[in-house]
């Protein structure tokens, strides 16, 4: 979502660690043990190309018995190449399931996350984008789930991807600082949520997203005792479902008061204009939105369009930077944004490279896309992606140098544009061959849609979504580790069925056979509790395998 203008990648840094499944990338410049490496230890070039074979074998415990048995086969590249000013990181997999019985089903996956930084002018000018292909759950409620085993009947698919420029300069006194993006997101539904009758939900289509910020300003001590800002951007959205359109630009001026060497006060007032707006769905002869064959209203590109929110005017905010050394860091404000009152802030605490603690509030309007997009360029460019040891999948986790960072915790996927604000917070250590963690988080959004539409129904609904996550992983010896991970996720949507919880975890051993051929066995519970059925369900899963990385 759109962060404050200060800030928009800041409010992302909050995130978790877990266990990494599978046998990791191995580091051409210098090698490893197959249990993995620590912050710190990687080196700074590694290309891993691999292949894997499994056989499969889920069993449903509830609310039937049936069991599904599937031969896993999947190729994949893990990069991670750093530069002086340069960097990428790269996890992408091709998966292909083949199915027994005269009613299996077989299925192609593939998913994979990336970001890069590109030096264009060293220093000054860069190249920075991002992708994502992730598989999830999603229940008649709009709500997702991440982490839970996802089975062919129950899939959907996010797409998302950016790219854009960022400047950091200096022109005599005056610090200069810009970045611009266009990005694009998708989400395919799956086909049990299209064929739900009576309780449907207009969920995410498509979206492309803009940004762009220019900011410039002086130090304390440089022109005057004080430091001052200027800064301008904007940001826009144009969702496919009823062509809605959240703009949000600004302008504003910062004044930053020193008080000590660690410690500043921060002021800032400025003028905003936010709109977000529709058009509404086409009508039948009694009058009701059509449906299309993909569960969505059906967008009638002739009628007006209508606004759903419209604030302009004052904005401001005051606030504290706090940063008594290189491994403590805060900020946090309070002020006035989108005419009501809004909080936002982040703090880190990185005593060591074996430990590390992060906090992050944020507040921002925005659709389904813009989240993705944001939450792909709030993560560094050095990072190893986490992967589900059974299923191969990416669930939106990667650890990285820089703190940790999530892609996870997507939420609601409803159309509508809203309003969403949250915190999150992470901790992890590493403690010799064990790292553990444990991370924390609450996302609250509230729709915004325009009278007289369809979706004019969830205006002012209001969709939460609370999660706990931790891990553990550990290497034995120098050829083998065990992680293990488990997961709750609680989202209570805005409907009266519209709950759902999400309980699991994942326990995975990995041998080396060879240096380059790894055995694996992997166990998962997941368990999956929607108010919309009467049914739960629970599912047991089990892998046995093998890795050969080139």
């Amino acid at each position: 979502m759109m962060m404050r203008p200060r800030n928009f990648a800041a409010g992302l840094i909050a995130a978790v660690l877990v266990a990494v499944g599978g046998a990791p990338a191995i580091a051409q410049d210098q090698g490893r043990g197959q249990g993995g490496g620590t912050p710190g230890q990687r080196s700074n070039r590694v290309v891993q190309p691999y292949i894997e074979v499994g056989q499969v074998v889920s069993a449903e415990l509830s609310p039937g018995n049936d069991v599904v048995t599937f031969t896993q086969i999947a190729a994949g590249v893990d990069i991670n190449v750093q530069g002086r000013n340069s960097g990428a990181a790269v996890s992408l997999r091709y998966e292909r399931n083949i199915g027994y019985g005269d009613d299996s089903i077989d299925s192609d996956t593939i998913s994979g996350i990336a970001r890069t930084t590109l030096s264009l002018v060293p220093n000054t000018l860069s190249l920075e984008a991002g992708g994502l292909a992730s598989r999830t759950r999603i229940d008649a409620g709009g709500g997702t789930s991440a982490n839970p085993l996802v089975r062919e009947d129950a899939e959907s698919r996010i797409y998302s991807a950016y790219a854009g420029p960022s400047l950091n300069t200096r022109v005599g006194d005056v610090d200069v600082q810009g970045v611009g993006r266009i990005g694009y997101n998708r989400f395919e539904a799956d086909n049990a949520l299209v064929t739900q009758a009576g309780n449907a939900v207009d969920v995410f289509d498509d979206s492309v997203t803009y940004l762009g910020q220019l900011r410039a300003g002086v130090r304390p001590d440089t022109v005057l005792p004080v430091g001052l800002a200027v800064t301008a951007g904007g940001f826009q959205e144009d969702i496919g479902n009823l062509d809605q359109r959240v703009r949000d630009l600004y302008v504003r001026g910062d004044v930053t008061v020193p008080i000590s060497p660690s410690l500043a006060l921060v002021a800032g007032a400025g003028y905003e204009d936010v709109e977000i707006s529709s058009r509404d769905a086409v009508r039948d002869a009694n009058g009701n939105p059509v449906i299309g064959a993909d569960g969505r209203f059906v967008t009638d590109p002739t009628a007006p369009r209508r606004i759903a929110f419209d604030v302009d005017g004052l904005l401001w905010d005051v606030g504290v930077l706090w940063r008594p050394s290189s491994r403590t860091n805060l900020q946090a404000a309070v002020g006035r944004r989108y005419d009501s009152t809004t909080y936002y802030g982040t703090f880190t605490y990185v005593p060591s490279q074996r430990s590390a603690f992060a906090l992050s509030a944020y507040d921002g309007v925005s659709g389904f896309g813009g989240v993705l997009n944001n939450a792909l360029a709030g993560l560094d460019s050095d990072f190893q992606a986490i992967r589900n040891p059974v299923t191969g999948d990416f669930g939106g986790l990667v650890t990285g140098t820089e703190g940790q960072s999530v892609i996870g915790g997507l939420g609601s996927t409803r159309s509508a544009a809203f309003r969403g604000r949250g915190v999150r917070a992470s901790y992890q250590r590493i403690m010799g061959r064990t790292t553990a963690a444990l991370g924390a988080g609450y996302d609250r959004r509230t729709f915004i849609a325009a009278a007289g539409t369809a979706l004019a129904p969830v205006n002012g609904l209001t969709d939460e979504t609370y999660y706990v996550i931790g891990g553990l992983t550990r290497e034995i010896g120098q050829a083998a580790s065990i992680t293990t991970n488990a997961y709750v996720n609680w989202f209570d949507g805005a409907g009266a069925n519209d709950n759902v919880t999400a309980v699991g975890g994942t326990f995975a051993y990995n041998q080396s056979i060879t240096q380059r051929l790894v055995g694996r066995a992997a166990i998962a519970v997941d368990y999956f509790d929607s108010e919309f059925t009467a049914q739960d369900f629970a599912f047991a899963t089990a892998l046995v395998g093998l890795r050969y990385n080139f």
